[in-house]
């Protein structure tokens, strides 16, 4: 069943990076870099990534590390989606960010990624290695913070997650950090029941 999801996982993942990349049936490397800036995309890609690895190395411990950094991250997409952005887009929110393509990203293959790691390939989890899971946030936060807030006008990013609205940076900042290592210790929780 871990090799069926994971492949499943990544055959899906691959279809719409394949997508995000084409427009008007050309390819179109501009669109697909533009998409790349969002955690969505980024973390999902991730996660596929490590799915096929657990289906080339499924004893490998590295190749387990790797699975459960993916599923933390495409965790953080779909509770964000979820518990602040749905919330904060307002009524028809949620329904929006579940249609085409973010049905899969925001939520089917993150159920998919968490029921095979939280039940198919357990294999128990100390503290130190839940703190990996904080890596792709830990990496991206910085990064987006520094697109919509320090980086020059001319290459400045849009703050398409609202994390800095009215300046708030610092508390959604702060409450991305908590929220992924809350997640993180869940996901551990669940590996060492």
């Amino acid at each position: 069943m871990s090799f069926f999801l994971n492949m499943v996982i990544f055959v899906l993942t691959a279809v719409l990076m394949i997508r995000i990349f084409r427009k008007d049936g050309k390819w179109d490397l501009t669109r697909g870099r533009f998409a790349m800036r969002f955690f969505t995309v980024q973390s999902n890609l991730f996660c596929a990534l490590s799915a096929l690895m657990m289906c080339l190395f499924p004893e490998s411990g590295w190749a387990w590390i790797l699975k459960y950094m993916g599923t933390a991250a495409v965790t953080v997409t779909m509770l964000t989606v979820f518990l602040f952005l749905a919330p904060s887009i307002g009524k028809g929110g949620l329904r929006q960010l579940l249609k085409g393509s973010d049905l899969f990203m925001h939520l089917i293959t993150p159920l998919m990624a968490l029921v095979s790691f939280c039940i198919f390939e357990k294999r128990g989890m100390s503290f130190a290695a839940a703190l990996a899971g904080m890596v792709p946030v830990v990496l991206y936060g910085p990064r987006y913070l520094y697109k919509i807030k320090f980086a020059p006008e001319d290459k400045r990013w849009d703050d398409f997650y609202g994390y800095n609205k009215g300046g708030k940076w610092p508390v959604t900042f702060a409450m991305m950090m908590v929220g992924t290592l809350l997640i993180c210790l869940g996901l551990m929780a669940l590996q060492n029941i």
